[in-house]
């Protein structure tokens, strides 16, 4: 084991517990799925039942994949799309920085879950448990990791954008 496995070991489990528990939040939190729902319905992105049950399970899924890095570009690529939809969605208008409620914890997250496939998942994962010395650890690492979590990511995110959001209409004068 080197201080690299154990580095990505902090950062899978930092970012995934982080994801998973905005998931969690949005399932048994505050105003749980209903509230998440007209949350949603309010931003743009409809119908917002449907879209309040798939963040919260992918923020679960993707925190949760991430944090054990068990098929690591898959949850990373959760990370890139729910973080271009909410980027998009909720806080581009804001500008960069968060102070603001800007996007910029949203690229930090989004980055932070893409570099972990690049740089691979580390001994302390099940991806090396299940896959070291098969060809599928040189899926899910490296170029091939970067690439199928970039991929998937935006297409993903890009996807739910062109097909579900509709920006509500501007009110005042």
């Amino acid at each position: 084991m080197t201080a690299l496995d154990v580095g990505v070991l902090i950062l899978r489990v930092v970012l995934g517990l982080t994801m998973a528990a905005h998931g969690y939040n949005k399932f048994f939190g505050g105003g749980r799925i209903p509230g998440t729902a007209s949350w949603f319905d309010s931003i743009g992105m409809k119908p917002g039942m449907f879209h309040a049950r798939v963040a919260a399970t992918t923020e679960m899924a993707a925190g949760i994949g991430l944090a054990v890095g068990l098929l690591t570009p898959v949850p990373a690529a959760g990370f890139v799309a729910l973080m271009l939809v909410a980027a998009w969605t909720v806080h581009r208008a804001n500008g960069f920085f968060v102070v603001n409620q800007g996007w910029e914890y949203n690229l930090v997250l989004a980055a932070g879950a893409v570099a972990i496939p690049a740089i691979g998942p580390g001994r302390l994962s099940l991806d090396y448990a299940l896959f070291h010395g098969t060809a599928m650890w040189d899926v899910v690492q490296g170029w091939w990791g970067l690439v199928i979590a970039l991929a998937l990511g935006l297409g993903g995110g890009i996807g739910q954008l062109v097909i579900f959001y509709r920006p509500p209409a501007k009110t005042g004068a």
